[in-house]
């Protein structure tokens, strides 16, 4: 039996060999954010466009510390609450840095900060007719993933339990069933806390991960970075690999016969 091959990862134009999408948020500094993409190996890095200063006649930003050659800008409409909001910040980030992409969020509340499923559908067919490859990001609900997939998006990214929470992949079931319905990537997006919440994500079939506060936020955030790269890895191999079905009884490793063929007595 050959060994399964793993293919990159696409994403509309985009061809990834890193699964590990990382953020660009909430760093002590700019190089610690910079050292820390290095670790992680990832290659397409999402921009908060309403937090970051795009102009660059009113000085510098963090997008003059990220090399343009080496990573790809995903922009993100975080902090949007409403579909005009949210559809006004793709626009100018699509000008501004001259990108079709644009990972979409429009947040239902400022307490949970949980997606608006109503909104964000709404926003990606607008987004879809424009010419965005849109990138939803959404609440785990099956559901809703078939439905955003139907709206034309080039990835659902269900969030594994809410921002920042570090809960890991709260509603493991959700996944598989969101990923039974769709054929377009699926990417767990917030929540995770620790490389073995990558590696069960990457285990129940996710095409990859979109992290920032498990990284920023540990108390050794490159080391961190690095751990979530093996972890990534470890899972995609995992789930191509096939696990062995779980069971209740237990089931012996060894043969039941010994070498002459005679019964093994316990």
């Amino acid at each position: 039996m050959g060994v399964r091959l793993d293919k990159p990862l696409e994403i509309g134009p985009l061809q990834l060999t890193s699964r590990l999408l990382m953020g660009s948020g909430r760093y002590a500094s700019h190089e610690e954010m910079v050292a820390c993409l290095e670790a992680s190996g990832a290659e397409l890095i999402t921009v908060a466009v309403r937090r970051v200063n795009l102009d660059q006649r009113a000085g510098t930003s963090l997008l003059d510390h990220i090399d343009r050659e080496r990573f790809q800008i995903l922009p993100n409409t975080a902090g949007c609450y409403e579909v005009s909001d949210a559809l006004r910040t793709a626009r100018l980030a699509r000008e501004l840095l001259d990108t079709p992409l644009v990972k979409l969020e429009v947040i239902g509340d400022p307490h949970t900060l949980l997606p608006d499923p109503i909104g964000t559908v709404e926003a990606t067919r607008i987004l879809v007719d424009e010419g965005f490859v849109v990138m939803a990001y959404c609440s785990d609900d099956p559901r809703l993933v078939a439905t955003l997939e139907q709206a034309g998006a080039a990835a659902v990214m269900p969030a594994g339990s809410p921002i920042g929470s570090g809960r890991g992949v709260a509603n493991p079931g959700n996944i598989e069933i969101a990923r039974s319905l769709v054929e377009l990537p699926l990417i767990v997006d917030a929540g995770l806390g620790t490389a073995s919440d990558v590696a069960l994500a990457m285990e129940l079939g996710a095409d990859g991960v979109l992290l920032n506060s498990a990284v920023a936020g540990a108390e050794e955030p490159v080391l961190m970075a690095r751990a979530m790269k093996s972890a990534c890895r470890a899972g995609r191999d995992a789930y191509l690999a096939g696990r062995i079905p779980s069971r209740l009884h237990a089931q012996a490793s060894s043969p039941a016969t010994g070498l002459l063929g005679e019964a093994l007595s316990l």
